[in-house]
């Protein structure tokens, strides 16, 4: 069972887990042993409440289908246990990133202070590049 959180867990059988070979490097251990994990997971056949299904279905992430399928493929370890640990974990924060709502930004407006120190340092600047210009009446 994955806790989401106090009030939400998702049952083992709604995921989905195979065991497959990883990519790359690793001499005969890749090529022996399935160590990397495949992850599905059904948001639409799911028992998380509707709004969290709302959300993950709005997301614009890569690993999630149009059909509403979540892919998690996860090959970093040479364990198999802990890609699967890594795999569930990813679940979770996706699971937990579509919660979190962003404060509203007030607008503000800049202090009078600031806009003045901005335009002194606009006008210093300003100053420091008239004197790079050619200078009159010299030999130069």
């Amino acid at each position: 069972m994955l806790i989401i959180s106090n009030t939400i867990t998702i049952p083992d059988t709604e995921i989905e887990i195979t065991a497959i070979r990883s990519q790359g490097s690793g001499g005969q251990n890749v090529n022996k042993v399935s160590t990397a994990i495949h992850l599905r997971f059904d948001i639409n056949a799911s028992t998380l409440p509707d709004l969290y299904k709302e959300r993950l279905l709005e997301l614009a992430d890569h690993r999630i289908t149009k059909a509403g399928m979540i892919n998690i493929k996860s090959q970093e370890s040479r364990s198999q246990e802990e890609n699967k640990d890594a795999a569930l974990e990813r679940l979770k924060e996706l699971i937990k990133s579509v919660m979190v709502t962003q404060k509203k930004r007030k607008a503000t407006k800049p202090t009078r202070n600031s806009q003045k120190r901005r335009m002194d340092s606009k006008t210093k600047h300003g100053n420091i590049k008239k004197m790079r210009g050619k200078m009159n009446g010299g030999e130069g």
